[in-house]
């Protein structure tokens, strides 16, 4: 044998593993068998499998199933990791056959190593801890994965949840700053009665505050642990103490209010949990794209277009037309929308694939829901420092446009009728003749009762305005 290489055995077989390495054999095999894209396990996935395993070794130690001092090696190990060493070791792809087996015994092979070198033993030798015996000791992939993943979805919700409260404050901003701007309203593309810009943009925070409602009531889903049923939700190789003890510390290490779930076969054969929160995002990108659509319109021109509002210039917006800017910031929020869309599609397709005591398929379901949390996360951020927060209104042409629409005859039709007014609104377009003048040429209403009905801020007003 090479020194540069030392020999590990698994049921499959031998196996040569670089000599300096903390992973092992059963890591090298979910490299070779899984060579499906170069995007390795989502740190704070890492992270939250690391807190978990700290807190079985805590467990663990306290019910004397293990020794005080391999437990104090493996928690050592498990929080240098946590700090940012040997992530590099975590090599399994995030996309991997076997329910995520391979991402724990990645981990458990990169703790037991580092365990084992603490306590003044060879990496490789496996002694006194072990991957299986010692790290993964009252455990099973089946309930380890399922709890790392709702712990890594509750961290990344509460990022998520922090960014939509960002743009929604800054949504609220614009809509007091652009509350005296009266403007026209439009249903089907066609014009319709008159809004303030104000108020639009407090329709738009008001879709926020709801998607920030909906993730706040998924992401408890999280909070529910299926840590100590081990293989199918029995316990089966776990001490009582184990069992009971092991969420409380969990949640004691980690500061945060995990509990144990109250039907572990449950826990571990179902996890449309992870649907549910999926499609949140997907409910929450929806709010944002049509926003973003609206956006788009709204500074649609600047001078062939809506050109109401002004987004704030990003970059060039052609390499063949000079002075072209376009909306590239709403334009990545639609495409987020599309992404997640697209992942919920095969979150639910795979929660609902799981059979029996297990599903199969959660490496997927968290491959996906983490780039749908960051990439949302992260588009959020961009979409309130890039393009909310410099949203200007062109104020004067909404005037101008709002004058020469015929959709103000509306207000009017208390005081003239229905008929009448869709005469007037007829005429005014065949003939390109404002309202406001085809009404007082045919002596329909005074001045005064011109100017009180076609007040355009009071017509966005509540309140029907009649004879």
């Amino acid at each position: 044998m090479n020194k540069k290489y030392r020999i590990e055995k698994d049921y499959v077989g031998d196996k040569e593993i670089p000599s300096d390495v903390y992973y092992g054999v059963q890591s090298i095999r979910g490299l070779e068998n899984f060579p499906i894209f170069e995007r390795k396990l989502n740190p704070d996935f890492i992270d939250s499998i690391c807190l978990i395993k700290k807190a079985c070794a805590i467990v663990n130690a306290k019910h004397s199933c293990i020794k005080q001092n391999e437990a104090t090696a493996i928690v050592q190990a498990c929080e240098e990791i946590i700090e940012g060493k040997y992530k590099d070791q975590f090599i399994v792809c995030s996309l991997q056959g076997g329910a995520g087996t391979l991402a724990n015994m990645n981990a458990n092979e990169v703790i037991a190593n580092r365990a084992n070198e603490i306590l003044g033993h060879k990496i490789g030798e496996y002694f006194p801890v072990h991957p299986n015996d010692t790290v993964n000791l009252a455990q099973s992939t089946n309930d380890v994965i399922p709890s790392a993943g709702k712990m890594t979805c509750y961290k990344l919700a509460n990022k998520l949840e922090q960014a939509l409260k960002d743009i929604f404050i800054a949504l609220l901003d614009k809509s007091d700053q652009f509350k005296h701007v009266v403007k026209m309203g439009r249903t089907q593309m066609q014009d319709a009665v008159p809004i303030t810009l104000g108020q639009e943009f407090f329709g738009y925070a008001d879709a926020i505050r709801r998607g920030i409602e909906r993730l706040n009531h998924s992401k408890k889903e999280m909070l529910l642990l299926n840590l100590g049923g081990t293989a199918i939700g029995t316990g089966i190789n776990a001490s009582i103490g184990f069992y009971k003890d092991i969420v409380p510390e969990l949640a004691n290490i980690t500061n945060t209010p995990y509990v144990q779930t109250d039907n572990l076969i449950d826990g571990t054969q179902n996890i449309d949990c992870f649907a549910n929160l999926s499609s949140t995002l997907k409910n929450i990108s929806i709010s944002l794209s049509k926003i973003a659509n609206d956006l788009r319109l709204l500074s649609s021109g600047p001078k062939t277009g809506f050109g109401e509002i002004n987004l704030p210039p990003k970059q060039n917006g052609s390499s063949i037309m000079p002075g072209k800017v376009n909306p590239v910031i709403p334009e990545i929020v639609n495409q987020i929308y599309f992404l997640v869309s697209g992942n919920d599609v095969a979150i639910s397709e795979a929660a609902q694939a799981g059979q029996l005591e297990l599903n199969a398929f959660e490496p997927l379901i968290f491959d996906r829901l983490f780039e749908s949390f960051t990439t949302l996360t992260n588009t959020v951020k961009i979409f309130t420092v890039h393009c909310i927060n410099g949203i200007t209104a062109n104020e004067k042409h909404c005037k101008t446009l709002l004058e020469s629409s015929v959709g103000i005859v509306t207000a009017l039709c208390p005081l003239l009728g229905y008929d009448k007014c869709c005469e007037l609104a007829k005429e005014a377009l065949n003939n390109d003749i404002p309202i406001r003048e085809l009404v007082i040429k045919n002596n329909l209403l005074t001045i005064e009762e011109l100017d009180k009905a076609l007040n355009l801020y009071e017509m966005t007003l509540p309140g029907v305005k009649t004879k």
